[in-house]
């Protein structure tokens, strides 16, 4: 491969997928044998899969994605047992999937899609307990679907689709109770769909589309309550009519019958009230669908169909909903102007209560410092002209006390979840155990947090005031000349380890968003919840922000791209990454530098389980330097209390190794080397 020497793969810290390699993989690499996870993805690699590599007895990650990779898989992977992730997709592979799959007991995801990989599927990969994920999709497989997959009662993701797969649905898929995508779409299936799917009560999507499947839907398949996703089936042959079942699937938000020959009329659908907009085309195709009365049918369009109106029926619906148009405006701007005036007058009446016009006996006060101020004189300084900063949690006061101190208050922002759970204590709980992190870090390098009050309507924070700004304004309205290298490594890694020290029960799991737009992760908008690996994506971002000097949505990156977008693009080019203040750098910290973008990446990996812990990122960044004596504060941070130094540079897994990509992370050598315990908590993708 180019510019790869496989004698330095053990001491290599640097990302090997997207980076333009050619030739061959080299059979030598299996000879790495401390290696646990190989990424060479996103690149330009030919030729066969080395029997060899699966000689590695830890390897549990093997990633070649979208590589020109051909020949057989060998048989020899029935070697590595050790296998957890195995992604082939994208490749050029060919032959039949070998029965020693069977062997790989710990085998969790499987992906060989878009190969050309032909023959049955071995009925041997039912024997992969452990399997959560399985896709065979885009190949040229043949044959009966395997029964042999009922058995792998931790499935959640089954794709075969794309596949000359004929024959009919095992009926025995019906025993899959973790499912939660079934999608076998695009092959020659047929026979009727069995009615034991309706036992797969976890199933989400359902995609049956493109195969001969007949006969009647059967109504077991609307007993699945967790069916919110989609269910398609079109293009295929059903007939009969909708059952009226159909609408105890009310959570459904797509379904597509569209090109069968189901008759009746569409009273059944009227309980979907999800799918407000269910058109035509998903329903045409029905020679005898009709909707109620038989006065309008849904025909393809070849026939010239569609649902048929007479002028007049259409000039009366027409009038009736401008009528009702209007109405609606009308009633809409009324609303609107109640709604200002109340908005105005609460508005009016919360800033008497913060200016000491209402009962500050309602307020309650927790101080974390020994403080000589009171609730009154914070405040009179909540006022506009004491603004400071504001962000998506709240707004920022620097609050001048009468004994010449000032300190920053922060108010945060109302909420409706707030306003109607806080007699109930939810709200308050959840504040309260913010409130108790915060108090509990003590850190040179993170502001110091004095105390916090509230009453029924308002929460204030108050924080040390930091006359020269923050880290931010010292790198975006300052330029960061400051900073050097050796000082932003150390807030870097400083910070890294104060997260260690974050209170256990509010990092797992909190409902409580603490943040700004960019620097959340994209898995609240589905969780709705901040867990530890969320806050692991933030700190990813805010060293991204420390070592480029840019925000994470900066005016200056082209196209609107998010700062991570951007240094995946150009993380190959340093001077186009770092701050431009760090370029005269010698090359040995430019190294180091890049190596710390690298651990920020794996921070921020789209999937929250491929993530490291705050653990590992410690350790990588210590490693990455190596001032042991200076950062042993690390060391007794670290639960499994592995040593970190010389004494763990043994000839054969002494050096560091960090693999990672744009969907994929992998610790230093100090991971590389814990025990199997531990490797279970590494993010592997």
């Amino acid at each position: 491969m180019a510019s790869f020497e496989v004698s330095t793969v053990d001491r290599l810290l640097a990302p090997l997928c997207d980076n333009k390699l050619e030739g061959s993989i080299p059979p030598a690499l299996a000879g790495c044998r401390s290696l646990q996870a190989l990424d060479l993805s996103h690149n330009s690699l030919t030729g066969s899969l080395p029997p060899d590599l699966f000689q590695l007895t830890n390897l549990t990650k093997l990633l070649l994605i979208s590589n020109d990779i051909s020949g057989f898989i060998p048989p020899e992977i029935g070697n590595c047992t050790s296998l957890i992730r195995i992604r082939l997709v994208g490749n050029k592979l060919s032959g039949q999937i070998p029965r020693e799959i069977g062997f790989l007991d710990n085998l969790s995801f499987l992906d060989f899609s878009e190969n050309s990989l032909k023959g049955s599927v071995p009925e041997e990969i039912g024997n992969c307990k452990a399997m959560q994920m399985l896709n065979l999709c885009n190949n040229t497989l043949r044959g009966n679907l395997p029964s042999s997959l009922s058995s792998l009662s931790r499935l959640e993701v089954l794709d075969l689709s794309l596949n000359p797969f004929n024959g009919q649905i095992p009926a025995s898929y019906g025993q899959l109770a973790s499912l939660n995508r079934l999608i076998l779409s695009k092959n020659a299936l047929s026979g009727s769909i069995p009615p034991t799917l309706g036992n797969c009560s976890s199933l989400q999507l359902l995609d049956l589309s493109s195969n001969e499947l007949s006969e009647n839907m059967p109504v077991e398949l609307f007993d699945i309550q967790a069916l919110d996703i989609a269910l398609n089936l079109s293009w295929n042959v059903l007939s009969g009519v909708i059952p009226p079942q159909i609408s105890a699937l009310n959570k459904l938000s797509v379904l597509d019958l569209f090109h069968n020959q189901l008759g009746g009329d569409l009273l059944a659908l009227s309980g979907l009230e999800k799918i407000l907009q269910l058109s035509a085309a998903e329903l045409a195709g029905n020679k005898g669908l009709c909707s109620l009365g038989h006065n309008s049918c849904f025909l393809s369009n070849a026939e010239g169909g569609g649902m048929s109106n007479s002028n007049v029926r259409r000039s009366w619906r027409l009038k009736l909903a401008i009528t009702l148009l209007s109405v609606v405006t009308v009633s809409l701007a009324i609303l609107g102007m109640l709604a200002v005036y109340r908005l105005r007058k609460m508005s009016r009446e919360d800033n008497d209560s913060e200016l000491g016009g209402g009962d500050l006996s309602a307020w309650k006060f927790t101080p974390f410092q020994k403080l000589n101020f009171s609730v009154e004189q914070i405040l009179r300084c909540l006022v506009e002209s004491n603004v400071i900063g504001k962000g998506c949690s709240g707004v920022v006061y620097r609050a001048q006390l009468e004994n010449g101190e000032a300190i920053a208050v922060k108010k945060l922002w109302p909420t409706t979840l707030a306003s109607q759970n806080f007699k109930s204590g939810g709200v308050r709980d959840s504040f309260s155990t913010e409130v108790k992190t915060l108090g509990s870090i003590r850190h040179k390098n993170i502001v110091k947090f004095l105390g916090c009050c509230w009453n029924q309507n308002t929460k204030l924070l108050m924080y040390d005031y930091m006359p020269n700004g923050s880290l931010g304004s010292v790198l975006h309205e300052l330029g960061g000349g400051c900073l050097e290298w050796e000082l932003r490594y150390k807030i870097v890694l400083d910070f890294g380890i104060a997260k260690l020290a974050d209170d256990g029960d509010f990092a797992r799991s909190s409902n409580t968003v603490a943040g700004s737009y960019g620097y959340i992760a994209p898995e609240y908008g589905y969780m709705m919840k901040i867990t530890e690996k969320s806050d692991v994506y933030s700190f990813g971002v805010v060293v991204l922000e420390v070592l480029t000097g840019k925000q994470p949505i900066d005016p200056t990156i082209p196209d609107g791209l998010h700062i991570i977008d951007w240094v995946r693009q150009k993380r190959g080019n340093a001077e186009e990454v770092l701050d431009v203040s760090l370029h005269a750098r010698p090359e040995s910290e430019i190294e180091e530098m890049m190596q710390t973008i690298g651990v920020a990446i794996s921070c921020v990996n789209p999937s929250p389980d491929d993530r490291p812990t705050m653990k590992d990122v410690a350790a990588m960044l210590k490693e990455i330097r190596h001032e042991i004596e200076e950062y042993q504060k690390v060391d007794m941070l670290l639960k499994d209390g592995e040593k970190l130094g010389t004494d763990n540079k043994s000839s054969d897994g002494g050096h560091s190794l960090y693999l990672q990509s744009n969907n994929t992370s992998f610790s230093a050598s100090s991971l590389l080397h814990s025990s199997s315990s531990n490797t279970k908590n590494i993010g592997f993708n």
